[in-house]
């Protein structure tokens, strides 16, 4: 379980700056029921308006209430939405995966080298832009497998075999031990989760480097330097932000849950 803030860890709540790294020169916001609500198999609803702004990052998501299984990525983590806030950010074959983008996505694995999550990860786009409108992002899970889904379409879904996550990742040749082995197929998706609605901003792993921006990519994902060199670059994203209007906010409508 996470402790009571955010995150304790050097990269959360608590952090030393200096003259070559500064401090997290941006505060988001994050809401969690890890104290208040969680729960095991159901449909979930999330109706969300999307920011737009250079290197925003929404997400609506999962974590398992008590990591049964050890730490992340082995009791997993349910990923029922995430975006990237650039208007106009494209891979190297021009898609837009910024705006126009979401993903959903299951993170899974006996260690963090080995999170499988590329076996249950799936995207959309919308040449309108998730940031023009409200739209539904859904989630039904039950004991035979989860599947995601945007305004009662279905955008992934994984069922997995009877030997459960460890074969649908392909994870039988490692040598590594299956801490799923005594326990249903769904394992780790089979214990209470909790949810969490935030909007982050830039990271170290979420926006490519070699994407292509109007005005670039301020800072680097291995610098050391990353969050200096990300905030010296405001005169880049700050402008996309459009503040003073509601453009760079996740607006969350209804939160909803059932029992299944």
């Amino acid at each position: 379980m996470f402790p009571k803030c955010t995150n304790s860890r050097w990269y959360g709540c608590e952090r030393t700056g200096n003259p070559d790294s500064v401090l997290n020169p941006i505060k988001s916001a994050r809401i969690r029921t890890v104290d208040s609500f969680s729960f095991k198999y159901g449909r979930v609803e999330v109706r969300a308006k999307l920011p737009a702004g250079d290197w925003l990052w929404p997400a609506i998501w999962m974590l398992p209430r008590y990591n049964q299984y050890s730490g992340w990525p082995v009791s997993g983590e349910i990923d029922i939405m995430e975006s990237r806030g650039n208007r106009e950010l494209r891979n190297s074959a021009g898609q837009n995966i910024g705006t126009q983008q979401v993903g959903s996505t299951l993170h899974f694995g006996p260690n963090y080298n080995y999170n499988r999550f590329e076996y249950a990860h799936f995207e959309r786009n919308n040449p309108a832009g998730y940031d023009t409108d409200f739209h539904t992002y859904g989630l039904l899970w039950n004991s035979d497998g989860i599947t995601f889904y945007i305004d009662d379409e279905v955008t992934g879904a994984v069922n997995p075999p009877a030997g459960g996550f460890w074969e649908f990742g392909h994870l039988q040749n490692t040598g590594l031990e299956n801490p799923w082995q005594r326990n249903t197929k769904m394992a780790p998706f089979d214990q209470e989760f909790y949810i969490i609605l935030n909007l982050a901003v830039g990271g170290v792993n979420y926006f490519p480097d070699n994407a292509n921006n109007p005005g670039g990519k301020p800072w680097i994902n291995d610098s050391p330097t990353a969050i200096t060199e990300f905030w010296k670059g405001h005169d880049q994203w700050l402008p996309t932000w459009r503040l003073g209007t509601d453009d760079s906010h996740l607006q969350i409508h209804h939160v909803k849950v059932w029992a299944i």
